[in-house]
Order: C-alpha cells, then sequence, then structure tokens
C-alpha cells in the first residue's frame, strides 16, 4: 500500500548543468523532478545505488550533451560564479 504524505514547496538552489541532467531524467522516466529527488534520497538514505546500469549510461549521454563535469569529490568545494548583470532593453 502507497504511503500517505505532506509535500511542502521549497525554494532550493541547485547547479544548473545538474538540475538539467536530472529534468532531463525525470522526463525519461515519466516523473516529476521532485518524484526522481525524493527516490534519489530514498535510496541514498538506505545505503544503495537510486541508478541501475541502463540509467547510468543514459546519464552520462545527458552529462556530455548538457556539459556536466563535475564528480562526486567536487560536491562541497563548488563556488558560485557571481551573477551577472541582466540587460537593460532600452
Amino acid at each position: 500500500m502507497p504511503a500517505a504524505i505532506q509535500r511542502i514547496q521549497t525554494g532550493m538552489r541547485i547547479e544548473k548543468r545538474i538540475l538539467k541532467v536530472l529534468k532531463a531524467m525525470a522526463e525519461v522516466h515519466d516523473m516529476s523532478l521532485g518524484d526522481l529527488i525524493e527516490g534519489i534520497v530514498l535510496h541514498a538514505f538506505e545505503g544503495k545505488a537510486p541508478f541501475g546500469k541502463e540509467s547510468l549510461k543514459k546519464i552520462a549521454e545527458l552529462k556530455k550533451i548538457y556539459g556536466l563535469t563535475l564528480k562526486a569529490s567536487d560536491s562541497h568545494q563548488l563556488i558560485e560564479e557571481p551573477a551577472k548583470p541582466k540587460r537593460r532593453t532600452p
């Protein structure tokens, strides 16, 4: 039986290319981004890998498409670039 839960809206900041890959993977699996992230986190909380071989192959393809070169060893060492000034339209 499915578990009853309560979801909340959050304003989370995330690296742009990581988000693109996550959104694409959610689309591949025909699920929402939130559902994908919940699944990843629940697997991680149990020390389990969230993706199988086929999904990892797809992720590798998507990383190439979106130019994502970051690795797990980069986490907690990322430095955010200053925001680019917005263009003004005359």
